[in-house]
């Protein structure tokens, strides 16, 4: 997602080690237990893939097509895509309106995205991965109103600009842990044609947390796949990004057959992705952990279970704190930058699963949580989320690289955020200066039909109830048409 942002200055907190290990040792302590008691059910199922190696369920069995040959093997990657995605919405009903809501009358965007991807490996075990970015066109009504907003390519920040910009510099380490190395598929994120089927992966530099965390085979992909923020990612994982959707960090995941495990540690922007990343430890800070089970639900199935923890640790405000100020009269609407000079912290969970129903049907599904007391940071105002979809194969109708998919997405806040919202204050995506809170509902359902080498067209249909939570307004329909190239 490429978002705007607003500055504000971060503050002091915590020397960084001792923050860091007491905001995220519940997050490691959770993970290993899952891993205790995960781990031995799984060796009655081993997969014959890796996790990092395949996704769990292989679509199509084979990369998508392109518009130019790429090696199988070799020392260097290139490869490119581009992304455009038209959207409009019908007028709909709307009892009031506010400075961030989802405006009633008719609208019409479009979204445009362009990644040159490169990698150079200097030996079997260590590459570097260099790519460049460039990005232009707002969302509908300022990708604002709306919580699972339609369309995850949308720009917030008039101001930015399309000039291309470095969105990964990564150095990339692999520390084999057996002899044995099956092959790998080679892409963008990693250009090894093979890896040893256990080991330890070191990455380090600029890349995008959702590169390797909360990832999806049905439902991660808005090149190819569904558009919506809260359908296409966890929504109550409020992942740190930059405006364009980067940080910097480190990361060190574990693979087996079995299952494997990440953990990242990463900068921090300012509020909504406002300001430069704060790289001074002490003021922001954000550490992610993931376990992933590479089995299925069904036995025979390929399938994947992921298990998320994250906290975040910023100048963020806190929703009570923001009511009070408010009801004392000392405001005269709730806003959550006049706050005390503290530093707080958002904390959230998260399940996503995959399971092969057959050999073209897939099933998916996230749930999402997180403490909702302070004010979203980087991502969408989502306190609780839960989505399910299927996905589609082109060969079920003679379509081979084609594929369809449908899902569903309800999301919800916590009962301070709503309050805030109902008060008239101002969120980072939400604010009709009004609420009478019913939960968010989506429904999404696309068709991607493969028309030559790498190009892909295809439609796309939102259905939005209560859109950004608030009965007195939708439901809203928005219908799109997406054209991807895969270079």
């Amino acid at each position: 997602m490429l978002k705007s942002g607003f500055s504000r200055r971060t503050l002091r907190a915590k020397a960084p080690f001792a923050s860091i290990f007491s905001r995220c040792h519940p997050i490691l302590l959770a993970i290993a237990l899952l891993i205790a008691e995960s781990v031995p059910a799984a060796l009655a199922q081993l997969p014959d893939i890796t996790g990092s190696q395949k996704s769990a369920i292989d679509l199509g069995n084979e990369p998508s097509p392109t518009m130019f040959p790429h090696s199988a093997d070799g020392k260097f990657w290139i490869s490119g895509q581009v992304n455009a995605i038209y959207q409009t919405h019908t007028p709909f009903d709307a009892s009031y309106s506010g400075p961030h809501s989802f405006q009633p009358s008719y609208e019409k965007a479009t979204s445009r995205v362009a990644t040159l991807y490169t990698g150079l490996q200097f030996t079997k075990s260590t590459e570097v991965l260099v790519d460049f970015e460039s990005a232009g066109g707002l969302g509908l009504s300022g990708a604002t109103g709306i919580a699972g907003f339609p369309n995850l390519d949308a720009v917030r920040d008039a101001t930015l600009s399309q000039t291309p910009y470095l969105s990964r510099v990564l150095v990339h380490q692999i520390i084999a842990l057996s002899r044995d190395r099956p092959e790998a598929n080679r892409g963008p994120l990693s250009t090894f044609s093979e890896l040893p089927s256990r080991r330890l992966e070191l990455r380090a530099g600029k890349f995008s947390i959702t590169d390797f965390f909360d990832a999806n085979s049905a439902g991660s992909d808005s090149h190819l796949q569904f558009m919506n923020w809260a359908i296409d990612q966890n929504g109550a994982y409020d992942f740190t990004a930059d405006a364009r959707g980067y940080t910097w960090g480190v990361l060190a995941e574990y693979q087996c057959p079995a299952w494997g495990m990440r953990f990242a540690e990463a900068l921090m922007p300012g509020p909504n992705n406002g300001g430069p990343l704060v790289w001074n430890l002490r003021r922001a800070n954000t550490s992610n952990g993931e376990f992933e089970l590479h089995r299925a639900f069904l036995r025979k199935k390929s399938g994947s279970i992921r298990l998320l923890a994250y906290a975040n640790n910023a100048n963020m405000g806190v929703y009570r704190y923001a009511i009070q100020q408010y009801l004392d009269g000392k405001v005269a609407k709730p806003d959550l930058a006049q706050h005390p000079l503290q530093v707080t912290t958002k904390y959230g969970f998260g399940i996503n699963f995959e399971q092969a129903l057959n050999a073209n049907t897939i099933a998916y599904g996230r749930f999402g949580w997180n403490n909702g007391k302070t004010e979203t940071w980087s991502f969408t105002e989502i306190d609780q989320t839960f989505t399910a979809g299927l996905g589609l194969l082109g060969p079920m109708w003679k379509r081979r690289n084609d594929r369809a998919g449908i899902a569903f997405a309800s999301n919800g806040i916590s009962s301070e955020h709503a309050r805030y919202l109902s008060y008239g204050g101002l969120g980072s995506v939400l604010g009709d200066l009004g609420l009478r809170y019913h939960r968010e509902l989506e429904v999404e359902s696309y068709y991607t039909s493969h028309i030559w080498r790498g190009v892909f067209l295809g439609p796309d249909l939102q259905y939005i109830m209560n859109p950004g939570y608030n009965h007195d307004r939708g439901p809203v329909l928005v219908p799109a048409f997406r054209l991807h190239l895969e270079l």
